[in-house]
């Protein structure tokens, strides 16, 4: 009985920090080549070589569908090689790192649209690959940890989401050091790329054999799973108003507020509140449950987007409330929703598969935003950097703000009407 106890208390004691410091290093380096490169890459291209916006569009979309059709082979191809899994994450970190300053450090050797996207090819198969066997690896660690997926999980959500927040601010940081905007953003890539791998190399050898049987589980077999299957639509679901709000947060800032400058800080904020803030929903979830802690975060999200809509020419103090909610809002996604995925994944085997498939739709609507936000931005006769009428800003406000709105509360609906779904 008292040893019992003891092995009760060892569950409920937190993990120790320094054990998960690499976790929160390499997710950091993940995270910094994601999220911000749809927001500074597009941007850059426009501004710097004059792509043009619908140009882009359909660049990005086929790239996106690219990355999205290859997301089930690449964890195909993590599970069979995860023996070998840490020499080729080493790789995977070296074709990131080149692939981040060939599309901000070099000027284009090619025409520059070509050159955007063969090096956009190359950073998001990396990017992929490292994704997935990030988080298939975090299935082997969480099941071993007190306080299980959760606990990981909130180390590994806040490292990603202080990733981002440096990425989201190094450009202008770094842009006195080089001739360039963005060569800076590249080299201090490089240098975290190198800290990261370092810090996290022994973790890859805690790869054991798969539990299933020697051929594999096939992508059928875990599609037949309800449960899965009901978490991969919210993903694709859920996904939606990030990928919306992701793409165009810097268009908005600069021809709707018309504070270009406040676009950096106002980045930052966001992040930062939801670095902050992720801890909190990973407590939050220990006490009444993933579900009901991911219902309140989805929630946080609709009156942000809401308040958004009515926003004017320098309202940069309402706009940084939004900022902050909705930072929060996006804590929440990133800490429960792999979780809940890694701990349904712990029982069944087949981890690398399971997140190809979730990366698949999770990446899916991120391609749809692509190829529809800039036509339909264009059509409106919208310019970025230019002088834009009112119909034109409002189409961008409804774009940014009220479709990620709707979205969001799809995303709630299936949510809260998916009981097959876990707690």
């Amino acid at each position: 009985m008292a040893q019992n106890d003891r092995a009760q208390d060892d569950r409920s004691r937190p993990a120790p920090a320094l054990s998960l410091l690499p976790w929160s290093l390499f997710a950091a380096l993940i995270a910094a080549a994601g999220l911000p490169i749809y927001i500074h890459a597009p941007k850059f291209y426009v501004d710097t070589y004059g792509v043009p916006l619908a140009t882009l569009g359909v660049a990005l979309f086929a790239l996106r569908l690219l990355d999205v059709v290859q997301d089930p082979a690449l964890g195909w191809l993590a599970e069979r090689t995860r023996r070998r899994r840490g020499v080729l994450v080493a790789g995977a970190v070296l074709l990131i790192a080149g692939a981040m300053a060939g599309l901000f450090a070099l000027p284009p050797p090619i025409a520059p649209l070509a050159w955007f996207a063969l090096m956009l090819a190359l950073l998001f198969s990396a990017f992929s690959f490292l994704t997935i066997c990030f988080y298939a690896q975090g299935v082997v660690r969480g099941a071993a940890l007190p306080g299980g997926h959760l606990a990981l999980a909130g180390w590994r959500e806040t490292g990603a989401l202080i990733g981002i927040s440096l990425a989201a601010i190094a450009p202008v940081a770094l842009a006195p050091l080089t001739d360039r905007p963005f060569t800076g953003f590249a080299l201090g890539f490089a240098v975290l790329a190198l800290v990261a791998a370092l810090a996290m190399r022994r973790e890859w050898r805690a790869a054991p054999p798969p539990v299933a049987a020697p051929a594999g589980p096939s992508f059928a077999a875990l599609l037949a799973d309800p449960a899965l299957r009901g978490l991969l639509l919210l993903a694709l679901v859920n996904a939606a108003p990030v990928a919306v709000t992701s793409t165009l947060f810097l268009f908005f800032v600069e021809s709707r507020l018309a504070e270009p400058a406040l676009a950096g800080p106002l980045l930052l904020l966001f992040f930062l509140s939801a670095a902050l803030t992720a801890p909190a929903w990973g407590r939050l979830a220990h006490r009444i449950g993933a579900r009901r802690a991911l219902l309140a975060g989805m929630g946080l999200a609709i009156p942000a987007f809401a308040l958004a809509l009515t926003l004017g020419p320098g309202q940069v103090a309402l706009f940084a409330v939004i900022c902050a909610a909705s930072g929060a809002a996006l804590a929440a996604d990133m800490v429960l929703l792999p979780a809940i995925l890694a701990r349904h994944l712990a029982a069944r085997g087949a981890e690398a598969m399971g997140f190809g498939l979730w990366s698949f739709a999770s990446k899916s609507m991120l391609a749809v935003a692509a190829v529809t936000l800039f036509p339909l931005l264009d059509l409106a006769g919208f310019r970025a950097g230019g002088a834009n009428d009112a119909g034109a800003l409002q189409a961008l406000t409804l774009l940014y703000a009220g479709l990620p709105c709707a979205l969001k509360l799809g995303a709630i609906a299936l949510l809260w009407r998916s009981r097959a779904l876990p707690d």
